[in-house]
């Protein structure tokens, strides 16, 4: 798959709260997930796609209700695109909060290599 289709699929996934169906189709084995900095649930850096769906697991554990999400279209350049990722949601600990994040991934192949989280 060429970048702008998989960058298409990932948007589309998303959209619907399906992480693990989009990251086990679209994602490399061997596919980096980085943080802007570790925090007590994530390290900065996760290695595998074994350990991105559980880091997904270990997120979706902390939601208590996701009340919207919105997701931009891709932005597409070579084999790296980027999307912007809007939740409002009510996490078990805090209560309901807003999260804005920009999303990077880069392609390699035909399946998503890297993501980078920026908020």
């Amino acid at each position: 798959m060429k970048t702008e289709e998989i960058a298409r699929k990932l948007v589309a996934y998303c959209r619907k709260g399906e992480w693990e169906a989009a990251q086990k189709e679209l994602y490399a084995n061997d596919a980096v997930s980085c943080e802007p900095e570790a925090t007590p649930a994530f390290e900065k850096e996760t290695k595998g796609l074994e350990a991105i769906i559980a880091k997904g697991h270990t997120f979706n554990s902390m939601v208590e209700e996701y009340h919207s999400i919105t997701v931009s279209e891709p932005l597409v350049a070579g084999d790296v695109f980027a999307t912007a990722l809007t939740m409002d949601l009510t996490m078990k600990d805090r209560g309901r909060t807003p999260m804005s994040e920009v999303c990077v991934y880069r392609v390699k192949d035909g399946k998503i290599v890297s993501e980078q989280f920026f908020y």
